[in-house]
């Protein structure tokens, strides 16, 4: 059909000339026709198709009694760059211009006779504005705000250059990231979203190149999954490029300790079609050193532990991802997009352990040392489907999207105990072996309907569903000597199934009224879980009610370039089902855990009122307040038990609801300009917070606490660029730990008693420096610098009415990485062909009118 039109214009237009064409001076004989044709190139003698051929001739305009460049004939090339204008009518010297998308328009004059006039091969050269107009992009603010988000561009950050996501979230505002790459936000730990969708993926296995920005979503409006408590979201946003042609990168890099990391990224966009690749792989060598100090007021007689840790780990991990997007229409796009995750980590530890005996009593002098050796390996899937269409009214637009990830992991630890007597024989040696394996699978349904009404009125409204299966087996063996083999411990093996679903819908309501918006939804969720202990056949399950959701986002805009913010949202948090099975797990007798039935979900209530103000020079300064209050947090919980196995008395980990929790502060982000060549952030969280456990034990007392980031980049001569970032962190309480499960073999042992405990203050400083080359700067080499001064270390204290502990440690200190990239990429016309044809009509369109 568009061809047809194209051909009905061309007859209008020519005949419109045509009709209209006065006589010239020296005319030739009328009626003489001639024919013009040839054939259009590009540079590399490659055919240029569906460029704009036209032939101009002066005529004097009735109007204006002035000579006017006039349309004589007109056509497009061909898919092979021909092109044939019959008929065109001799009127003296006229003038052939071609057109086209990314090259310099090309004239030349014609003449007749002779009549059949073969043009030749006619060149173009390829427009430089165009060529530089896909490898040289604007710079982004730094930082945007949103009614319900902020958005952080990092794709400029050097410091994070051939890392993963945990090191792009060292310098996000408002983030704070732990030696073992715990992540909270505000001290609590958030969901992680990936495009705007929940993901199993750990920040350790998304490489920092692929991450374009990173929304930090403090408090959620209905439109987001009301789980995850206080603790708020953080939605990495992918790199997409969707542009005409074909462009991409490359790179590669090592760290001191030679762990290589390499990567790619290739994106193609031909008619409607737009095919997007890239692949990652990373090398680890982490190093971790570490002591814990621990007096056993409960031991009889009470001793006291010290323990030096020594883990090293080895492996690393490949990501892909293919995507596709059809544009069906110019309404209507279809995606798919396939994900793929491998890995292979090989942990160990060695530990050794010397107890002594407290205070005046019958003395305990021993030594031991505990060695420990894990192969694990990872293999995920993930699949996206996604359908977006617009409707001729602008703003309202249907989504639905189909989000499948899945994978299994095998493990397989080996752990040797070695008791030593007086000097350094060994006395006695316990082998224990757990051998495990777990699959899961994690599908999300969700469409989304957005209707704009008069003004600036906007419906939203949307449905979920999210279905997670998880199956884990832990088989514990101890080596019996007399047998001369592994023995399965049933009491000791830890294995199960378990299924949950959460149904949810939504609907929220927001305008524009002058300066004054807001945004009011509420959002309905019901959820369900079984689950099965394989070891006894015990069955699980519980059903929680439709509970509703509200959320109010108000906002103002002041004058001189302010803005208001107040928001008000309730969330919940449900206990998984690793926390609600009572199955004691002593597969690491160093951190012993066990399930309580009997927890039931948290509710929590926040309220944030944000200041915006927007300097000139590209400044910003971003002020608020908040406030947080939870009824029944989920927390660990040190508690004395006896041990299956052996009727011991033992020390578990479980849960508890305790009776409530709040966390009150302010927070003050500025994103400054200096001058031209130096931009610096600052990000400062000062906060109190208090876990209420009095239905339990004596709380602890509330605790003032600040956390501090300072990033600062500086353009110099030459093309390079200098990056300096700084955190610090001050004494605050331990984060709640929400332990999801796990899937790796038995964690390291750490005190997360988040409400018998601190953490002791520390700092960070990281550098980075870039050089960019070749033209357009297309090449670039990045050396970091991380934890500059050894600093940035792990000093956590634990209590309770059996024991007080000191732990620390230090992971991968002063780590120095080098690294390489280039990226490529133009616009090639001939390649990919435009079938609307819409640039090629261009050129007759400005002659007509």
């Amino acid at each position: 059909m568009q061809k047809i039109a194209l051909f009905i214009a061309l007859v209008l237009l020519t005949f419109s000339a045509g009709a209209q064409a006065p006589q010239m001076g020296g005319r030739m004989p009328m009626g003489m026709a001639g024919h013009l044709y040839g054939k259009v190139v590009d540079p590399d003698g490659k055919p240029v198709g569906y460029a704009s051929v036209i032939v101009l001739a002066n005529q004097m305009d009735s109007a204006t009694k002035k000579m006017k460049e006039k349309l004589v004939k007109g056509a497009l090339t061909k898919g092979n760059g021909e092109f044939s204008l019959e008929d065109v009518v001799a009127r003296g010297p006229m003038k052939l211009r071609i057109t086209a998308t990314g090259y310099k328009t090309y004239e030349q004059t014609v003449s007749f006779p002779p009549f059949d006039k073969d043009l030749g091969n006619l060149k173009l050269t390829v427009s430089t504005t165009q060529l530089t107009g896909v490898t040289v992009t604007s710079t982004k603010p730094v930082m945007q705000m949103d009614v319900d988000k902020k958005v952080f561009n990092v794709e400029k950050n050097i410091v994070s250059a051939g890392g993963t996501a945990l090191d792009v979230m060292k310098n996000v505002p408002s983030v704070n990231v732990d030696i073992d790459g715990n992540v909270s936000l505000r001290n609590s730990t958030p969901q992680l979203y990936i495009d705007g969708r929940p993901t199993t993926l750990t920040l350790e296995q998304i490489p920092a190149d692929a991450i374009e920005s990173v929304e930090v979503i403090t408090n959620p409006s209905a439109k987001y999954d009301a789980s995850g408590g206080s603790a708020g979201i953080l939605n990495l946003v992918l790199k997409k490029n969707r542009k005409t042609g074909y462009n991409g990168n490359l790179r590669a890099g090592v760290d001191k300790r030679g762990a290589l990391n390499g990567g790619g990224d290739f994106n193609v966009r031909q008619g409607k079609l737009n095919i997007s690749a890239s692949a990652m792989g990373n090398q680890m060598k982490s190093r971790t050193n570490g002591t814990t100090e621990r007096n056993n007021f409960a031991d009889t007689p009470p001793t006291f532990i010290n323990q030096l840790n020594s883990n090293r780990t080895d492996g690393g991990f490949v990501f892909g991802k293919l995507g596709l997007d059809w544009f069906v229409t110019n309404r209507t796009t279809l995606s798919i997009a396939g994900i793929k995750v491998h890995g292979k980590m090989n942990p160990s530890e060695t530990i050794d352990i010397n107890t002594d005996t407290l205070g005046k009593a019958s003395p305990i002098r021993s030594f031991s040392q505990r060695n420990s050796e894990m192969r694990n390996t990872f293999n995920a899937n993930g699949l996206v489907l996604g359908m977006k269409h617009l409707f001729p009214k602008e703003g309202e637009e249907l989504t639905a999207d189909f989000n499948y990830f899945g994978g299994k992991s095998n493990n397989n630890s080996n752990y040797q105990t070695d008791r030593y007597g007086t000097g350094s024989s060994i006395i006695g040696s316990d082998l224990q072996q757990i051998l495990g394996n777990g699959k899961m699978s994690f599908i999300t349904i969700q469409t989304d309907y957005v209707k704009p009404f008069k003004g600036k009125l906007k419906l939203e409204t949307g449905l979920r569903a999210a279905i997670r299966n998880t199956k884990s087996i832990f088989n514990n063996y101890n080596f019996d000597y007399d047998k001369n083999e592994y023995v399965l411990l049933p009491a000791a093996s830890n294995n199960y199934k378990n299924t949950d679903n959460v149904y949810a819908a939504y609907a929220s309501v927001s305008n524009t009224i002058g300066n004054f918006g807001y945004k009011v939804g509420v959002r309905a969720e019901s959820s369900n879980y079984t689950g099965d202990l394989l070891n006894n056949g015990q069955h699980f399950k519980n059903s929680y009610p439709v509970s509703l959701f509200p959320s109010i986002f108000l906002s103002q805009k002041l004058k001189h370039d302010q803005e208001l913010q107040v928001s008000v949202t309730r969330r919940i948090n449900r206990p998984n089902f690793f926390q609600l099975i009572p199955f004691t797990d002593s597969t690491d007798k160093l951190n012993i855990t066990k399930g309580n039935p009997g927890l039931i979900p948290e509710f929590t209530q926040s309220a944030e009122l944000s200041y915006l103000k927007t300097f000139k020079g590209n400044n910003t300064f971003l002020a608020s307040v908040y406030y947080r209050h939870t009824n029944n947090l989920i927390t660990r919980f040190l508690t004395k038990e006896k041990d299956p196995v052996n009727g011991s008395e033992i020390l578990v980990n479980t849960y508890i609801n305790a009776n409530s929790s709040y966390s009150a502060g302010a927070e003050l982000t500025s994103m400054n300009t200096l001058t031209p060549w130096w931009t610096l952030s600052t990000n400062v969280n000062i906060y109190n917070s208090k876990i209420n456990t009095d239905n339990f034990s004596l709380s602890q007392d509330a605790l003032w606490s600040w956390f501090g980031k300072v990033n600062s980049s500086f353009k110099l001569p030459l093309n390079f660029e200098i990056q300096l970032t700084g955190t610090y962190q001050s004494k605050t309480n331990l984060p709640v730990n929400d332990n999801k499960g796990r899937q790796d073999g038995p964690p390291m042992q750490q005190s997360q008693n988040a409400s018998q405990g601190y953490i002791a203050s520390f700092y960070g400083i990281d550098a980075a420096i870039k050089k960019s080359f070749l033209k357009n700067n297309a090449a670039s080499v990045t050396l970091s610098f991380n934890d500059i001064f050894r600093s940035r270390r792990s000093d956590q204290y634990s209590e309770s009415a059996y024991f007080t502990q000191y732990y620390n440690r230090l992971r991968d200190p002063q780590m120095i990485r080098l690294n390489f990239a280039y990226r490529f990429g133009k616009i090639d016309a001939t390649l990919f062909k435009r079938k609307n044809m819409g640039a090629g009509m261009q050129g007759m369109q400005e002659v007509i009118q």
